[in-house]
């Protein structure tokens, strides 16, 4: 008889305790992305007369859309925050990995995520569904608190001490301030002539009756698997 051969009482424990485990983690991540609902519904309700009182009306509005998805949208920009449902865990070789936290415990490179993506409301409101969003962060949380955020520029740069930094109501508000103020300082660039100056009839038809001209705020921005790339 084979001694090597696993036993089905093995797998189940495997399977219960990496299961549990898991379920942990989706349950800390949905905990602190409805805490991001909350700060960012709390923002928008805390703020709306002073951006009423304004010289031009001004979209700036809360939108809830459903358990795993909420949007946050101001003047031409709206952010869509959505949670994964699923839990994930660091590549061997990213920086965090490379942590003492990390190396003491190694449950603790299991994360749920939390997305930011920006997209102009214009794209939403004429309904222009070839219009590009962008990935302008990405909130790893794990079953502990500890927090890592992947972003561009202040995003990055602020959020990304994994091992020593825990998330609550100041860090989340934070995280949700700095994706605004990169958005409203994120600007809407004209694309190359040469890309624009040949269009055929019924692009132009399609153009005149949805608005098919795809538009987004930067020419070129790809997602790379491990990471944003940096050129926004």
């Amino acid at each position: 008889m084979d001694q090597h051969l696993i036993k089905p009482s093995e797998l189940i424990k495997a399977f219960i305790r990496k299961s549990s485990f898991k379920q942990e983690v989706y349950l800390k991540t949905l905990e602190v992305f409805r805490q991001f609902k909350k700060e960012c519904e709390g923002f928008i309700t805390s703020n709306q007369e002073t951006v009423l009182r304004s010289k031009n009306p001004l979209l700036f509005e809360y939108k809830e859309r459903g358990d795993f998805q909420f949007e946050l949208r101001f003047g031409s920009d709206i952010l869509i925050f959505m949670m994964h449902t699923n839990v994930f865990e660091f590549p061997r070789d990213h920086e965090v990995m490379k942590t003492d936290y990390i190396r003491q415990d190694k449950l603790r490179s299991y994360c749920g995520n939390i997305m930011i993506f920006n997209f102009l409301a214009d794209s939403f409101k004429y309904n222009r569904s070839n219009d590009l969003g962008y990935l302008i962060g990405r909130v790893f949380v794990n079953r502990e608190l500890h927090y890592f955020v992947e972003g561009k520029r202040e995003l990055g740069m602020l959020y990304n001490n994994f091992a020593h930094t825990r998330l609550n109501q100041k860090t989340i508000r934070s995280i949700i301030y700095s994706s605004i103020l990169y958005t409203i300082n994120f600007d809407l660039l004209t694309p190359p002539f040469d890309n624009l100056k040949e269009v055929t009839q019924l692009e132009m038809q399609s153009q005149m009756d949805s608005m098919a001209i795809r538009t987004g705020k930067r020419i070129g921005f790809r997602f790379q698997a491990d990471g944003l790339e940096q050129n926004g």
